[in-house]
């Protein structure tokens, strides 16, 4: 059933879903761990926001897409005072992830020249004798925002990343990006997506996951569509090769067809 319209500048979960670009079930995960109740609840259960709510909701998603953690959100909203003040800090930040991203797709592109050269010439890359430039631009942030439609399972993430030490973290995230590289290798090569190579990287994905929680073949079908519906997730494999993306949403349908289901 659909939820009814109500009056001027209130709008139903749906509207301010479609308006935000998230889930029903974002919204509702939100609630419930009281980061963003709505303006009002009506007899019938359904949840309505008003102006000060989207205006949150906004904070909250300009927040998540800089990698902070659901917690920390909470603690920054609670403590400040000036929404004014709170904007300036938050445009602060996405100026910072901007030069950020500018320089990862620096380093991606050098990446793929540095391989391209070595592999019809023969020479080492430069890259590899100061290993760090590899990773210049790359943080965990694009990663945790991606699975935003997803709240558990980015709760388990970030409680699982809250854990670990600065160079655990750096190493998960040099992994991630590996696993990227290894995979458009697998597309440059011709290799369907459910051939065995491609496979078994999708298998050391799930692995990964189902090691913080429990992920059924549905959740997981999600998780690869958000490769390409989601917009900073396909941005991030995009950069490394045309129709990565799409490589890695259809490995994922393939593995859970075949090993979930």
């Amino acid at each position: 059933m659909r939820e009814a319209a109500t009056g001027p500048g209130q709008w139903p979960t749906a509207e301010v879903a479609r308006m935000a670009g998230i889930t029903a079930r974002t919204l509702r995960h939100y609630d419930r761990i009281g980061l963003l109740p709505p303006a009002r609840v009506a007899p019938n259960g359904y949840r309505y926001y008003g102006e000060q709510q989207l205006l949150r909701l906004q904070q909250i998603l300009v927040l998540r897409a800089l990698g902070v953690g659901l917690p920390e959100i909470g603690r920054i909203l609670t403590d400040q005072v000036d929404e004014l003040a709170a904007l300036r800090g938050h445009h602060r930040r996405l100026l910072a992830e901007r030069d950020r991203l500018d320089a990862l797709a620096a380093t991606v592109a050098r990446t793929i020249a540095e391989l391209d050269r070595s592999r019809k010439d023969g020479t080492p890359m430069t890259m590899i004798n100061r290993p760090e430039n590899l990773f210049e631009g790359v943080q965990p942030a694009v990663y945790r925002a991606s699975l935003s439609d997803f709240p558990e399972l980015a709760e388990a993430v970030e409680q699982r990343t809250a854990a670990m030490d600065p160079a655990e973290v750096e190493a998960g995230q040099r992994e991630r990006t590996a696993l990227m590289i290894r995979l458009a290798e697998h597309l440059a090569a011709g290799s369907p997506a459910d051939a065995d190579g491609v496979q078994a990287e999708i298998d050391g994905q799930y692995r990964s996951l189902a090691a913080l929680r429990a992920v059924g073949a549905e959740e997981f079908r999600a998780i690869g569509r958000s490769c390409v519906d989601n917009e900073q997730w396909r941005a991030a494999y995009e950069s490394i090769a045309p129709g990565l993306a799409a490589y890695q949403r259809d490995a994922i349908e393939a593995y859970a067809s075949q090993r979930l289901t």
